[in-house]
C-alpha cells in the first residue's frame, strides 16, 4: 500500500489546534463508545446471541465474544503500525477508521441466534475481529502523531487527550446506554435499542474522515529507507526488551481500565444484584471522571515525571482496591457504587496517562507507531481483552466476590516493575 505524504522536518513542527486533537482522537474515542456500550449491554448480548441455561455462562460467552476482537489487535497492530512508519500517520488512521465503521456496522445489523441459530455468534464475533484489526493500528499511529506535534515539555499534556477522548466517548456510550435503558420497554431493548449505539459509532466515522484530511503528516523523508520487515526486524531486534517491557507496564493499565471503568456495572447487576438502569450510573461516574482527570494527569507527569507519577497512583490503587470492593460489597447501594468507581478511576487515569506517553517516547520516530502498535495491542489482547471473562469466572469458580479486586492487586503490582530499570522521559528530546 502507498500513499502520497507530504512530510515536514524535525523542526518544523506543526501547530495544533483544538480541531487538530479532536481529528487525532476521534478514532481511540470511537473505540471506547462501542466497547461501553457493549460492556453496558453484555448481559443483554449474551442472551440474543448466546442463550444459555445458566445466566453467568451466557455472561461468559458475551464477554467472551467482547475479548476476542482483542486477538485481532497484534495482527493489526503489525500490519497497521507499519503502514503508517512507512506510508504516514495520516493515511493510517483513515485507513483504520473505514475498518472500524465495517465493523461496527456488522454489530448493528448482526442476525440473531433465534433468527440464523449458531451463525449469529459467528457473525457476532468476525465483526468484533474486524474491530480488533482495525484498532489494533489506530492507537499506535495516533498517540505517534499526537506527541509528535508536542514539543519535550508538553507531551505528557498532548497525550492526555487520547484518555480525554476515550473519556467524553465512554460518557457519551454510557448517556446513550442510560437514555435507552429508562425510556425504552425490556422487549424494545432486546429487539432493537442495544442496535442505536452501534449505529450511531457508524455514523460517526464519516466526521472523523473528514476532520483528519487537515492534518499535516510528522513522519520524516526517513519513511521510506526501509522496507516493511526490516522496520519490524529492527523493532524486536534492536528494541525487543522495551517492547516486553511495554507490555509488561500495559498489563496493570489495561487491567485496571477494563475491570474499573467497563465492568463494575455488569459485576454489579449479576453478582451484586443491582438493577441495570441504577448500576449504569457508576459508568457514567468513571466516564466523568476521565474526561475531569486526564488533562491533569499529563500535565503533572510533564512536571514531575512520567515514573513518580505512575508509581505512586499504582501504589495507592493497589492498597485501595480491595477495601473499595469490600465496602461495595457490604453496602450495596449507588452512593458507595459510586463513590468506589470515582476513586478507583481517578487513580486508574493518573497512572495510565503517563504510562501510554512514556512507551511511546521511548522508541525512534521511523518505527514508533510500529512500536507502539506492538506493545499496546498485545497488552491489551492479552490482558485487557481477558480481564472481564478471567474476573467473571473467578467469581464462579471460587464464589468469592471480592475475586475481580484480587486480580486487580496483582496485576497492578506486577506491572509496576518495568519502572525499576525503564528511564525517565520526561522532558527530554525524542
Amino acid at each position: 500500500m502507498t500513499a502520497t505524504m507530504t512530510t515536514l522536518p524535525s523542526a518544523a513542527r506543526p501547530k495544533a489546534t483544538f480541531t487538530t486533537i479532536a481529528a487525532i482522537t476521534v478514532g481511540n474515542g470511537l473505540e471506547f463508545f462501542d466497547f461501553t456500550v457493549y460492556s453496558f449491554f453484555a448481559v443483554l448480548i449474551g442472551s440474543v446471541f448466546f442463550p444459555a441455561k445458566d445466566a453467568i455462562d451466557s455472561l461468559m460467552l458475551a464477554v467472551g465474544s467482547y475479548g476476542i476482537a482483542f486477538l485481532a489487535r497484534p495482527i493489526g497492530g503489525v500490519v497497521l503500525g507499519l503502514y503508517a512508519d512507512r506510508a504516514g500517520r495520516k493515511p493510517a488512521m483513515t485507513l483504520t477508521l473505514i475498518l472500524m465503521a465495517a465493523g461496527s456496522l456488522g454489530v448493528a445489523v448482526a442476525p440473531t441466534h433465534a433468527q440464523i441459530g449458531v451463525l449469529a455468534p459467528i457473525w457476532l464475533v468476525l465483526a468484533r475481529l474486524m474491530q480488533g484489526f482495525a484498532l489494533g493500528g489506530e492507537v499506535g499511529a495516533s498517540t505517534s502523531l499526537l506527541l509528535e506535534y508536542a514539543d519535550d515539555h508538553s507531551r505528557g499534556y498532548f497525550g492526555s487527550w487520547q484518555f480525554f477522548s476515550q473519556g467524553l466517548s465512554s460518557l457519551l456510550g454510557a448517556a446513550v446506554a442510560t437514555l435507552l435503558t429508562n425510556t425504552l420497554s425490556h422487549d424494545q431493548l432486546y429487539a432493537w435499542g442495544w442496535r442505536i449505539p452501534f449505529a450511531i459509532g457508524v455514523l460517526m466515522v464519516p466526521l472523523g474522515v473528514y476532520i483528519r484530511r487537515h492534518l499535516d503528516e510528522t513522519l520524516g523523508p526517513q519513511a521510506h529507507t526501509s522496507s516493511p520487515m526490516s522496520k519490524l526486524g529492527e523493532v524486536f531486534r534492536n528494541h525487543a526488551g522495551l517492547v516486553w517491557s511495554g507490555v509488561l507496564m500495559i498489563l496493570g493499565g489495561t487491567v485496571a481500565t477494563y475491570v474499573v471503568i467497563f465492568y463494575l456495572a455488569t459485576y454489579a447487576t449479576q453478582f451484586l444484584k443491582m438493577p441495570l438502569s441504577l448500576t449504569l450510573w457508576a459508568s457514567l461516574t468513571a466516564s466523568l471522571v476521565i474526561v475531569l482527570a486526564s488533562t491533569y494527569a499529563g500535565t503533572l507527569s510533564d512536571r514531575v515525571g512520567r515514573k513518580p507519577v505512575i508509581a505512586w497512583s499504582r501504589s495507592a490503587l493497589a492498597v485501595l482496591v480491595l477495601p473499595g470492593f469490600m465496602l461495595l460489597d457490604a453496602y450495596r447501594s449507588i452512593p458507595v457504587l459510586i463513590g468506589v468507581v470515582a476513586v478507583l478511576s481517578f487513580l486508574v487515569v493518573l497512572q495510565a496517562v503517563p504510562a501510554i506517553v512514556m512507551l511511546t517516547e521511548v522508541f525512534p520516530r521511523p518505527i514508533r507507531a510500529t512500536s507502539l502498535s506492538i506493545v499496546y495491542s498485545l497488552g491489551v489482547a492479552v490482558f485487557g481483552g481477558t480481564a472481564q471473562l478471567i474476573v467473571t469466572w473467578l467469581i464462579h469458580v471460587t464464589g468469592s466476590d471480592l475475586a475481580p479486586a484480587w486480580y486487580l492487586v496483582g496485576a497492578t503490582v506486577v506491572s509496576t516493575l518495568p519502572l525499576l530499570w525503564l528511564k525517565e522521559t520526561a522532558g527530554r528530546p525524542i
